[in-house]
C-alpha cells in the first residue's frame, strides 16, 4: 500500500471515477470532489468507500497529487489552489497515459462503439490473464500485477493523442463532436495521428471507408464482413437469443463464436475482440467461452421489464448508434412495437446532424423527442427540439411534466436513448406507470 494520496478534481465523470477505482484497487489512497448532485458513476465510488466531497479549495492539502478532469480549467478553485501550493497536478488523460506504460496495453477508440467493446475486452481478457482496465461508463478495475491494461481512449478534442499503446482497437471513423472538429476529414486525421502512436499493432474495422485508407507503422489487423479483411465474419445468424457467427483468418476457418447480445454492431465488436486475444496467443476456446458471459456496460442496452413494459436504456446521440440501438431492439423482440425516446445531446450536433437524426429515428415505429440537452461546452444554440420533430412522420414532443401518453403502448419496448439526462423521463414513467397499475387492481 502506497501513502501517496491523489485527489481527483472531477472525480464522477465517467472516465474520472473509473480511474479512481483503478488506483484504488492497485493500493493506492484516492479521495476527490465533485458536484453535490447524484451521478451514476458515484456508486462503484461509494462502494469503494473512497472519500467525496463538495468543490471547496479547502479540500486541496499539501502532499496530493492532482488529477484534473478534461471538464475543469486551471481557474477552478481547487487547481488554482494545488497550484499556489506547487503540488503536481497532472491532467486525465496524461496520467492514464503514464499507467498504461507499465502494462500490455490495448487502447479501445472510434467514433462509435468504444465503450461497449472496451467492456467487452476487459471482459474476456479478465477471464483469462490478470487484467486491469477502465471503460468510459464509469468502470474501473485495478489488479496489482496485472499483465493487460484495457483503456477506453476518447477522440474528442484529441485527449487520446497523449497515449501511446502497445495494441489499439479503432472501431470505426464517423463525425461527431462538431463543436470541436471541422469536418470528417478533420476527425479521420485525428485517428491517423493516434494510429502512429501505436508500437505492437492496430486492429480496424475493414470495411469502413476511411480505416480502409489508414497506414501505420505497425501491422495493421481488419475485421469484417468483406472478403478482403484479415478477420472475416460469415454465417452471421441473428434471433431473441443473442447472435452466432463464424470467423476465418487469412481464408482458414478459425472459430464459430456466440455473444447473447444484439445488433451487427456487438458482432463486429466481438471480433475485435477475438483479433486482439489472437495478437497475444490467448487460447481461443478459452476466448470463446467468455465471450457467451458478457453481461454488458451500464447504460448500453439496459433493460428492465415492469409490468410487461420493456424499458431500455441507452446513451445513443449519434444517428448511427441510434440506428444501431434500435436494430439490436428489433432483433431481440421483433413482435413488439419499438417506440424511441430520445434527447437530443448538444445543440452544435443537433444542427450538424439534424437530418441523419431524422433519418435514423424514423426505423422506430413511434417517436417522441425530449428537449434538446445542452453541454457545458455551449451555452445555447439556434434550433429547437420543435425542429426535429417536423422531419419525422408523428413524431411527438415529450414534455417532463407529463409524460403520460407513454401509457398508450401496452407490452411494448420503450427505449430511452441520449447521453444527457434522458434517465428523468424513465424514472418519472416508471412511477406512473406503477400508480396506474395499483389503481387497476
Amino acid at each position: 500500500m502506497s501513502n501517496k494520496l491523489y485527489f481527483f478534481v472531477g472525480i464522477k465523470g465517467t472516465g474520472m471515477s473509473a480511474l479512481a477505482l483503478v488506483l484504488h484497487g492497485k493500493g493506492y489512497n484516492v479521495e476527490g470532489s465533485d458536484l453535490e448532485t447524484y451521478f451514476f458513476t458515484q456508486k462503484p465510488l461509494e462502494e469503494a468507500h473512497i472519500p467525496m466531497y463538495t468543490f471547496n479549495p479547502d479540500n486541496i492539502k499539501p502532499g496530493m497529487t492532482i488529477i484534473a478532469g478534461n471538464a475543469f480549467g486551471d481557474d477552478h478553485p481547487e487547481i488554482k489552489r494545488a497550484h499556489e501550493m506547487g503540488l503536481e497536478v497532472i491532467r486525465y488523460p496524461d496520467f492514464l497515459a503514464q499507467i498504461s506504460e507499465k502494462f500490455t496495453s490495448i487502447a479501445i477508440t472510434g467514433s462509435h462503439g468504444k465503450t461497449s467493446t472496451t467492456g467487452l475486452l476487459a471482459h474476456v481478457l479478465s477471464g483469462v490473464a490478470k487484467t486491469s482496465y477502465l471503460i468510459g461508463d464509469g468502470t474501473g478495475c485495478g489488479q496489482p500485477d496485472a499483465r493487460f491494461f484495457v483503456m477506453e481512449a476518447c477522440e474528442y478534442q484529441r485527449h487520446f493523442l497523449a497515449y501511446h499503446p502497445d495494441y489499439a482497437i479503432i472501431t470505426n471513423v464517423d463525425y461527431d463532436h462538431p463543436d470541436y472538429y471541422k469536418d470528417i476529414e478533420d476527425v479521420f486525421d485525428a485517428f491517423k495521428t493516434f494510429a502512429t502512436q501505436v508500437k505492437k499493432g492496430l486492429v480496424v474495422y475493414g470495411d469502413d471507408e476511411h480505416l480502409k485508407k489508414l497506414k501505420a507503422p505497425v501491422p495493421i489487423i481488419k475485421y469484417g464482413f468483406g472478403e478482403d479483411n484479415d478477420f472475416v465474419i460469415s454465417n452471421l445468424a441473428k434471433d431473441t437469443s443473442g447472435s452466432h457467427f463464424d470467423v476465418s483468418l487469412n481464408g482458414k476457418h478459425f472459430g464459430h463464436f456466440d455473444i447473447p447480445s444484439y445488433g451487427t454492431h456487438n458482432v463486429l465488436n466481438a471480433t475485435a475482440v477475438i483479433a486482439i486475444a489472437h495478437l497475444e496467443q490467448l487460447p481461443e476456446p478459452e476466448i470463446a467461452e467468455e465471450l457467451k458471459t458478457f453481461k454488458g456496460v451500464k447504460r448500453r442496452f439496459s433493460e428492465k421489464v415492469i409490468n410487461g413494459m420493456v424499458l431500455i436504456d441507452d446513451y445513443a446521440h449519434h444517428p448511427a448508434e441510434i440506428r444501431a440501438t434500435l436494430d439490436a431492439a428489433r432483433q431481440k423482440y421483433p413482435k413488439k412495437k419499438i417506440v424511441a425516446i430520445f434527447q437530443p445531446h448538444t445543440f452544435t450536433r443537433t444542427i450538424a446532424l439534424l437530418d441523419d437524426f431524422a433519418k435514423a429515428l424514423s426505423l422506430a415505429d413511434h417517436v417522441f423527442l425530449c428537449d434538446i440537452f445542452s453541454s457545458v461546452r455551449e451555452k445555447s444554440g439556434h434550433i429547437k427540439i420543435g425542429d426535429l420533430a417536423t422531419k419525422i412522420d408523428g413524431a411527438k414532443i415529450l414534455k417532463l411534466d407529463n409524460v403520460s401518453p407513454l401509457l398508450e403502448f401496452e407490452e411494448d419496448v420503450l427505449v430511452f436513448m441520449g447521453a444527457g439526462d434522458v434517465q428523468k423521463f424513465e424514472v418519472v414513467y416508471e412511477k406512473i406507470l406503477s400508480e396506474t397499475t395499483r389503481s387497476a387492481t
